[in-house]
């Protein structure tokens, strides 16, 4: 049965509507994963530290097609509420034309300077190279990195959030196959595994602009548009607090990585990797959660429903209790056994992976609430609350964090820093939450 984003959400309705987002967040995550597998145990440890370090500098890059894809599918599904289809695809069109222009020049201008953002990161000569190598190719590929996640949030708009998993998994599987191929059969190291991963990304681009960009049963179509300026700035200005999060943590993943270097050289690199693989697909199940719920939310907001906007409020408040709880018991339970997949060929650094792994799942149980409070007040149109508490909880309290804790416990307060910034980040989200639901009317 097709769910609309007019229904009235149940709880299985609402679950089944969003399930694919999330998944699609999950296997988006199996990207970096499996990169990560093949060259933690194919080329070995100084190339998955490699790739490890120049990692955040490519996701803040790409941060632009979160901002644009989530501020601009609020006010698609904003202005569909409202019931102007017209003009909500001229918004579409104008958003996508923006996002790929911005796309090829941070292309252009990554692959030029990658070396030496490399140098600027810490890479010494054990990794120089192949932090330059990997890093180029994937900036080359940045332009379809950022369409395919726009894609998933404009997929959602367009009711056809079943697709974008389906995109979504022919990537990833793309991605593996290919990862399998070039890295463990044909030995091409890590030009071999960032090869695979771009591939992957121009294919989770390039399927959706072909179904946008030709007659489809979707409510949404691309077309050839002049830029609206103050529409492109007012889903900037939306999404700035998704643009924030994904900043904000590369910026303090390049903190960690600064920590991590001084107090256990490239083993802490690498152990931090490990850590933020997992990290990257428990968190998917928030984004993604996240994803699926804000045109929703958007739509009965426009569409003045008042009363549907506080059963989506309540529903998605219990939804991220259990899922937390489940993902901590989950990530503290599967510390070793994860660990042991990518480094098992190294007991120290083994012992050190699976240690730092439980200490930083702790914070598992808080941040949902945190991605859901950002996220929520994205939908209703509010970028400034949202980019707020986004501003708050990836960037000030983590960097004080990792900053403090490490002088007070050595390494483990490296890996509790997460869990403190997010104890000071949901005390803001509730209280925003609380001062606003006379404005908006969610409770």
């Amino acid at each position: 049965m097709t769910v609309r984003l007019s229904d009235h959400f149940t709880y299985p309705r609402l679950l089944r509507f969003v399930a694919p987002s999330v998944a699609m967040m999950m296997v988006t995550s199996v990207y970096s994963i499996v990169d990560g597998f093949f060259i933690s145990n194919i080329v070995g440890k100084n190339a998955f530290a490699a790739v490890n370090l120049i990692m955040p500098l490519l996701a803040a890059l790409g941060a632009f097609g979160f901002m644009i894809g989530t501020g601009g599918a609020a006010l698609v599904s904003l202005t569909l509420g409202q019931g102007e289809t017209d003009r909500a695809n001229r918004y579409f069109s104008m958003l996508t034309q923006a996002l790929a222009g911005i796309g090829l020049l941070l292309a252009l201008i990554g692959f030029l300077w990658m070396p030496d953002f490399a140098r600027l990161l810490g890479a010494g000569p054990a990794i120089l190279n192949d932090c330059a190598l990997y890093g180029r190719v994937l900036i080359l590929a940045i332009p379809f990195f950022m369409l395919q996640n726009s894609f998933q949030s404009f997929l959602v708009s367009a009711e056809k959030p079943q697709m974008g998993l389906q995109i979504s998994l022919a990537a990833g599987l793309c991605n593996v196959l290919l990862d399998f191929l070039l890295v463990y059969v044909f030995r091409q190291g890590i030009l071999g595994a960032a090869l695979a991963t771009a591939l992957s990304q121009a294919l989770g681009a390039l399927i959706p602009l072909a179904y946008f960009a030709r007659p489809n049963g979707s409510l949404l179509r691309l077309s050839w548009v002049k830029i609206a300026w103050r529409a492109l700035s007012r889903a900037c200005a939306n999404g700035s607090s998704e643009m924030m999060t994904n900043l904000s943590s590369s910026l303090v993943g390049m903190l960690y990585n600064f920590q991590l270097l001084r107090l256990a050289a490239e083993d802490g690199l690498a152990a931090y990797g490990v850590i933020m693989y997992v990290n990257f697909v428990f968190m998917a199940c928030f984004f993604g959660y996240s994803i699926g719920a804000s045109p929703v939310i958007s739509y009965h907001y426009g569409a003045g429903n008042s009363q549907e906007l506080k059963n989506l409020f309540r529903k998605s408040m219990v939804v991220t209790a259990l899922a937390s709880a489940a993902m901590l018991t989950s990530a503290i339970t599967l510390a070793q056994p994860l660990s042991r997949l990518f480094v098992g060929y190294d007991s120290d650094l083994l012992a050190m992976t699976a240690q730092g792994m439980a200490l930083y799942s702790t914070s598992f149980l808080i941040c949902g609430f945190n991605v859901f409070a950002s996220s929520f007040f994205t939908a209703l149109n509010n970028g400034l609350l949202s980019a707020l508490i986004s501003f708050l909880r990836t960037l000030i309290f983590q960097v004080a964090a990792i900053l403090i804790l490490p002088r007070l416990w050595g390494l483990n307060g490296v890996w509790l820093a997460l869990t403190a910034a997010e104890l000071a980040a949901v005390a803001v989200s509730a209280f925003l939450l609380w001062k606003k639901r006379g404005q908006y009317h969610y409770c």
